[in-house]
């Protein structure tokens, strides 16, 4: 069951994205859909969180704070509304989840920041078309079933065929005369 999960949820996983970890400063780009419009608004802030999730389910929370208030979204990482993340800093921190970072403000806010070492992850796109598995499943189907000679498919389509003519009918019956 789960590796069918897997492979259901592949196909809507976006090929390469940004390993994210809690201390980076980001900048997401979405997609804002109002009305008939659809425009990119940017997110700029810290990664306080990453969802231990696999695949679709992979989100990250990042917060900022935006004329004085604390602001925190969540975002799952292979949303197609979500048209790219930049990574600019990165800062030393011990924990997986910065939530003391809830009740700081000011400079107490700051982290030391240490070298970006940006790494991507990658994922496959498993995509059949529908040309390739119509000729699986013809392929399937023929190997199944074991192989007539051509007398006798001439036989089973003159039974099948009622519009054959007269002329047809005796031609094949001096082919099977001669054998």
């Amino acid at each position: 069951m789960n590796q069918l999960i897997q492979k259901i949820s592949q196909k809507y996983c976006k090929t390469k994205v940004p390993v994210l970890k809690p201390g980076y400063e980001v900048r997401v780009h979405q997609k804002i859909k109002e009305g008939n419009k659809e425009r990119v608004q940017v997110f700029q802030g810290m990664v306080i969180k990453t969802n231990s999730g696999h695949g679709v389910s992979h989100t990250f929370t990042v917060r900022k704070i935006s004329e004085g208030i604390g602001v925190e979204k969540t975002f799952p990482i292979h949303s197609p509304n979500i048209v790219k993340v930049d990574v600019l800093r990165a800062h030393k921190v011990r924990r997986s989840k910065l939530y003391f970072l809830r009740n700081l403000s000011g400079k107490a806010l700051r982290l030391k920041e240490v070298p970006l070492k940006l790494q991507h992850t990658e994922f496959e796109k498993k995509e059949e078309s529908k040309a390739e598995s119509i000729e699986q499943t013809q392929e399937k189907q023929s190997e199944s079933k074991p192989e007539i000679a051509s007398d006798e498919q001439a036989k089973t389509t003159e039974e099948g065929n009622n519009e054959k003519t007269v002329a047809e009918k005796d031609s094949a019956t001096e082919t099977n005369k001669k054998d």
